[in-house]
Parts: C-alpha cells; structure tokens; sequence
C-alpha cells in the first residue's frame, strides 16, 4: 500500500470519527451545523456523511422545517443510529465466549456468554461467537452494516499484527489460527487479536478512577492469565509473554501444567483447580455456586482453601510488584467477588512481600471492576484506540489495507 493511500485513510478516519462525537456531543445536526462543528469543508463533509449513511452508521432523523427561519429549503438533521453495533468485542476463554457489542457513543448495548468444552476445536468456538452475535444482534434490534472494527480476546500468548502474525498456545490443538480472518470475512472490518486477559488489564486500567500508569493485573478463571501496564502503556513484550503470570512456577513439585511445566499457578489458582481443592478436602463444591454457598456459611475448609490460593497468588503478585513497582494490583475474574478470602490474603501476603520498601504507603490491591465481561469489555477499548495506554500497540487493519493485501495474495 503506497504513503498516500495510508494517509488518505487515516485521514477519512479521523473525519468520521469527529463526525460521530459531534453527534454523540450535540445530538442530531443538520450538515451545516456539522461542518461548523468539526471545522470541516461542506464538500468533505458531503462526502464523509454520505459514507456514513451507506454504511448505516447514522441516519437522517428529521428536517429542521419546525425550527427553520425563511423560505429556504428545509435541512436533514443526522443522527447517529441507535440500532448500529459499530464495534464488537468478542472474549474467548478456555470454556467460554463472551460478546459485547458497542454503538458509535463506545456505549454497550448487549452483551452475552456462551460456555464451551475446553477442547472444542477453534472453528467450532467461532462458529458459536457468530451464533451468539446474530442471537444478540435479534434479541436486541441491532445490525452491524455499519460495524468499524472488531477486537478479539484469545487465551494463551499472542503475538501479531493484521494478517501477518504467529501464535504460541498452551496445548495443542488450541491454537486460534485463523480467527482474525475469519471475522474479518465475516464482517468485513479491521480485526485486532490479543491475549484476552492482557486485554482485560487494559479495561480495569482505562476504567480506573485512580489512574494505572503503573498495574499489574491477574485473572483467575478457567485459566490464570495476567498483564502489566508499566509507565502508562498496556505492555506486550518482545514475544507476547509480558504479564503470563498464570505460568509462573509457584511449586516446583505441583502437578503438570498445560504448558508442559510442573506447579504454575494456573494449577493452583484457575477455578477449577481451587474447586477441586475445596473436594479433596472433603467440602461438597461443584461449581462456583456451590462456592458461592460454601462462603456463604462460612464453611472453614472452603475458607482455609481460599487463603492457601490467596497467600500462592500473593507471592506470585509480590514477585511482579517487587520488579515493577505498581500503584494498584487487581485480582480479577468472578471468584474474586465469590470468594474475597483470596484477595484479602493475597494483599496480605503482598503488603509482606513488599514490607522491605520504603514507601508512604502499599500498592493498592483490589478485585476486578468488570467482573467476568472484562476480556470482552478490553478488547472493545483496544478497537476504541483512544487511549494513551495503548501508545505504541499496533492499529488495526484498515479497509483499504486490507484490500491491498488481498490483491497481493
């Protein structure tokens, strides 16, 4: 793709996008009142609003005839259409899919889950997010012509960029080959993949009221996965390992892992290792209701197993804070609100491991914000791409890029 061609289209894209936060601003306008707003020729913004509306990402809501002074010709007045999903996020974990679907103001209007088996082969995983995106898109009156991108959570280190990219999976047969383009066929959009839960730090620190110049972020779900933001930027790593804390050995005489290592603390603290715990020591724990219930009435086998997973978790996060210094550190994933004995432990044994600092005060440490929607929620803020966070992270592929590529092929 020649400089001029890119420019042009980074330049289209920066116009659309003011087009649609004066609108998401002010509400319906009239194109003049747009171009005055924007700062924008009539002929360009004839052109911009034009693409809009074929794409369907705003509508001609009314004319401004009940308001208009003189005889001229009445004006359409735009608005931005409140059943386009403009952007999509999709979350794929290791037993499920989560979908979030957001309009052009980056306001969710649905979202769902769909549980899996954990070996389900990858085409069969994605055939169910295209499921559960046409069940939502129905139940709620959405379409998505006017979709502008996709961002898609995966598990496991990822690296790559636009079409071009390698993947590194825990276990074979889990390798989400394909999964960019598969949705780019589908939707015919710029797609962006990532580790899902390195995604999911990326919401818990765009949503956070504090500020995360500096956080560490871990995850305890049907696996364990973490990431880092260090010095306001959302870090990959020169290999897409940065912030896999889930594989960090934490008893080197544990079980095996996925990964083909011994003792990670996935093996220790993803949900179904603690509630096969919680069985082995003779407490009637199935699932995360059962857990829930467990807390509930203070079970204290349920209870002592909780805080060994939170001192394990604690010693992991001491680690990564002793190296990076972090102001908050969250423990995320729908056990952190079910069982808060883990986090509570974790910040002891983390205000423990750090006691040799001389600071102020201890680093923060909380339960995730976003509950078990975050990878999801993340990767709907990466195709945003609105954030200094995401300072230096690759932009997604552009239509016309993407053309490009497909007639060198």
């Amino acid at each position: 793709m020649s400089t001029t061609t890119g420019v042009q289209a980074l330049v289209r894209r920066t116009h659309e996008e003011r087009v649609l936060a004066a609108l998401r601003a002010e509400g319906a306008l009239s194109r003049a009142g747009l171009a005055q707003r924007v700062g924008l020729s009539r002929t360009t913004l004839s052109e911009i609003t034009a693409q809009l509306l074929d794409r369907g990402a705003i509508v001609v809501l009314d004319t401004d005839a009940a308001v208009r002074r003189g005889s001229g010709r009445p004006a359409e007045r735009l608005a931005l259409d409140p059943s386009a999903g403009q952007y999509l996020g999709v979350d794929f974990g290791h037993r499920r899919v989560q979908v979030a679907i957001a309009d052009a103001s980056h306001e969710i209007l649905a979202s769902g889950l769909e549980r899996y088996d954990d070996g389900l082969a990858w085409d069969e995983r994605v055939s169910l997010a295209f499921d559960t995106i046409d069940r939502l898109s129905s139940e709620h009156g959405l379409h998505l012509n006017a979709l502008q991108a996709v961002g898609i959570g995966v598990p496991g280190p990822y690296t790559g960029r636009h079409g071009d990219h390698s993947v590194v999976a825990w276990n074979r047969g889990a390798t989400p080959d394909g999964v960019d383009r598969s949705f780019a066929t589908r939707f015919d959009a710029p797609v962006t993949v990532d580790n899902n839960t390195r995604l999911a730090a990326l919401a818990e620190a765009v949503s956070s009221p504090e500020g995360a110049s500096d956080l560490v972020y871990v995850r305890l779900s049907d696996g364990v996965g973490g990431g880092l933001v260090v010095g306001g930027r959302l870090t990959r790593g020169a290999r897409g390992f940065a912030g896999e804390l889930g594989h960090v050995t934490a008893d080197p005489a544990g079980t095996v892992c996925r990964c083909g290592k011994r003792g990670c603390l996935e093996t220790l603290a993803s949900v179904p290792a603690i509630l096969a715990a919680c069985r082995v020591q003779g407490a009637d724990v199935t699932d995360l209701a059962d857990l829930a219930a467990a807390v509930e009435r203070a079970d204290p086998v349920v209870d002592a197993v909780l805080r060994r997973v939170g001192s394990v978790v604690g010693h992991v996060l001491g680690a990564a804070a002793m190296t990076l210094d972090p102001v908050e550190v969250v423990i995320g994933g729908e056990i952190a609100h079910i069982a808060p004995a883990i986090v509570e432990q974790a910040a002891r044994t983390l205000r423990y491991e750090l006691y040799s600092i001389p600071v102020d005060g201890p680093c923060q440490v909380r339960a995730g914000r976003l509950r078990d929607s975050d990878g999801a929620v993340g990767a709907l803020a990466a195709i945003f791409h609105q954030s200094p966070l995401l300072a230096g992270y690759p932009e997604p592929e552009t239509s016309d890029e993407r053309n490009t590529r497909r007639s060198a092929q």
